[in-house]
């Protein structure tokens, strides 16, 4: 996704509440590489946007609007998800 919508849209990955060593080796096993991580270690961002479990999708509009999806999307789902974001 990253690469695809790469001049459009920013994606930030958080790997969850786990320490730092499991985070990155998620990021590692995963091949996540291709986009920034962000780390929150008490929380403290996915109580901000509700999140309470992963998968998880936060959806951040250029107005600062924001949509949250708990739960797998797929592909299909997330590029939908991109393209409205890109549509405004």
């Amino acid at each position: 996704m990253q690469q695809t919508y790469a001049d459009q849209v920013q994606v930030i990955g958080m790997t969850g509440r786990s320490d730092l060593a499991a985070q990155q080796a998620f990021v590692d096993d995963f091949e996540l590489e291709a986009f920034d991580h962000m780390v929150d270690p008490d929380g403290a961002i996915w109580s901000t946007f509700n999140v309470n479990s992963q998968p998880a999708f936060v959806f951040v509009n250029d107005d600062g609007t924001t949509s949250t999806h708990i739960g797998p999307l797929g592909v299909e789902g997330l590029s939908a998800q991109m393209e409205q974001l890109i549509s405004g």
